[in-house]
């Protein structure tokens, strides 16, 4: 099997790429790649545990942990208490933070667009189409 016919090779190729070019533009507005999906998946949904956060992000507890603290220094997140656990926390976004997603989303929708650009409409729906029916089998 040839590299460029090799499903991990393509995926791996790929968002190596992806990730360079959005952590170029997140520069602009002093974040980097890692805090991405953290920030992300806070603007789906904001007030779930770290540990929910790590599982949603892919990413180890510790490692989270880390990410936060990064985002609470920036002034991006606050953590509360849960009541019923001491050790549990629910992270939420400030305003400045909520004041992001839309810049941040337009950046990651411009790279999204510059590497899609090669392919037809039906043909862009089919790959985001595919991709997703493959990561929902990992699930």
């Amino acid at each position: 099997m040839k590299r460029y016919e090799h499903l991990g090779y393509l995926v791996s190729h790929l968002n190596v790429t992806l990730q360079h070019e959005l952590d170029e533009r997140l520069k602009r507005y002093q974040l980097d790649i890692k805090l991405w999906p953290v920030l992300f998946t806070l603007w789906q949904e904001e007030g779930i545990t770290q540990t929910e956060l790590s599982k949603r992000c892919d990413v180890a507890n510790y490692t989270m942990t880390r990410l936060l603290d990064q985002l609470q220094v920036l002034g991006y997140i606050t953590r509360h208490q849960e009541a019923d656990n001491r050790r549990a926390f629910k992270i939420f976004l400030t305003d400045d933070a909520k004041a992001l997603e839309q810049d941040l989303v337009y950046e990651a929708e411009k790279v999204n667009q510059k590497y899609l650009a090669s392919l037809s409409e039906d043909e862009r729906q089919a790959l985001i189409a595919l991709l997703t029916k493959v990561n929902r089998s990992l699930d």
